[in-house]
């Protein structure tokens, strides 16, 4: 009996089903009924793979009905949904077809199943993402400060960036408390931040973006954080290697570390000034260490042990 695979494109107001290999399609509201409804049908047809897209926070409700009920939930990158889509010549786009896209491309593909985040996790990844887009903001009006010269505008500037900072500060305290507060992520900040050049924001991310950590082997702990290189070759031609994909704000966060690790660190300064001194640019140096930082980490958790130099 073929693997049963199933589609679901997610929509604000619904959910489009797929199912493969039978090539069911359905439709289902996407609110406590509908998702109900969506459970008790996908239940006895025991689907190997249940794919959604990320589609900016909507599928997070869906995907987690779904793996409460024991569903095996995958979310995949939608960039690479379409361009399995345009390589199948299926250039039409409508959620119906959508949904059924995804169905093949994760019968063709076979995404790894990850445990979702739970409730907790799921709010501290909230938190932080808040707190970004208010660090966003007050970037972008201190760069309007920077060229305004009536001096209304420059008092409506300086009263929101005094209204972001207060907003900031207490989303910082939630953080705080989110993570002190549970005996668990205690201790595993406490082991992260034990590495020179890994401070609270950096641990937090790590935590809330990357739950796998501490489960997973090297290759997978780097390219779950986008940092492992992808080569180009073709005959005799040899392009440079470039990484990416993965989770952009682990990558993001893990640069930074780098950044910092590579000053203050005594083991990644070495390692990165070694590979300065053979000749490689600065940034492959810096991305070297950042993968060699996200080793660290995950081997921190997997152990249990807090950072050494012995």
């Amino acid at each position: 009996m073929a693997a049963v695979v199933v589609g679901i494109d997610v929509s604000k107001e619904h959910l489009d089903v797929h199912v493969l290999p039978g090539g069911e399609a359905f439709r289902v509201d996407r609110d406590p009924a509908g998702l109900d409804e969506l459970v008790h049908h996908l239940q006895p047809l025991e689907p190997v793979l249940v794919a959604m897209e990320a589609t900016g926070g909507f599928e997070s409700i869906v995907a987690a009905s779904l793996g409460t009920a024991g569903l095996p939930v995958v979310i995949i990158n939608p960039v690479q949904v379409r361009a399995f889509a345009k390589a199948l010549g299926k250039r039409a786009k409508t959620d119906r077809l959508d949904a059924a896209v995804i169905a093949h491309f994760a019968e063709a593909t076979n995404p790894a199943v990850r445990a979702l985040p739970d409730e907790a996790t799921r709010l501290l990844q909230d938190l932080l993402t808040r707190r970004r887009q208010i660090i966003q903001m007050m970037v972008a009006e201190r760069q309007r400060l920077r060229v305004m010269t009536a001096p209304r505008l420059k008092q409506s500037v300086t009263r929101l960036l005094k209204a972001l900072q207060k907003e900031l500060a207490a989303l910082d305290k939630d953080i705080n408390d989110s993570v002190r507060n549970s005996p668990v992520w205690r201790e595993k900040e406490d082991r992260l931040r034990s590495v020179p050049g890994i401070g609270p924001t950096i641990a937090r991310t790590m935590l809330a973006a990357m739950p796998e950590l501490g489960t997973l082997d090297r290759r997978e702990a780097a390219s779950l954080a986008g940092l492992a290189p992808f080569t180009r070759q073709s005959g005799q031609w040899h392009g440079k290697s470039f990484i990416g994909g993965g989770r952009s704000e682990v990558r993001a966060m893990l640069y930074m570390g780098a950044l910092s690790a590579a000053r203050f660190n005594p083991a990644l300064r070495d390692f990165y000034r070694h590979l300065v001194a053979a000749g490689k640019p600065k940034m492959v140096a810096l991305i070297a260490v950042a993968r060699k930082l996200i080793t660290i980490l995950n081997a921190l958790l997997r152990d249990h042990k807090p950072w050494s130099t012995a």
